[in-house]
């Protein structure tokens, strides 16, 4: 019996964290209020998660301006993309063998 629980990856443990890149994976570019409004965040609880998950180099950030108001947007990464596959992968395998069982 393989113990897939090893295979989960530590920098989606966090439910915001797994929030964030559930919508990054399907989507080009989120902007910072979209990501807060749908995982009903506050600025500094998101901007924290988005910083670590930045660092990690699992998503990138793009800051612009529009108009004359700053504008700050989200993607993941190749990386983050393969990251978050093996995360979700290893959940299916987890769940799946607790089914078997």
């Amino acid at each position: 019996m393989k113990n897939y629980i090893s295979k989960l990856n530590k920098a989606f443990e966090n439910r915001l964290r797994l929030g964030i890149m559930s919508i990054l994976v399907v989507n080009d570019w989120v902007e910072f209020n979209t990501l807060k409004e749908t995982l009903e965040a506050t600025d500094g609880n998101l901007a924290s998660h988005l910083n670590s998950l930045e660092k990690l180099k699992l998503i990138e950030i793009r800051k612009q301006f529009v108009g004359k108001k700053p504008n700050t947007s989200y993607r993941v990464t190749e990386e983050g993309k393969g990251a978050f596959a093996e995360h979700i992968t290893a959940l299916e395998q987890l769940i799946q063998q607790q089914i078997k069982n």
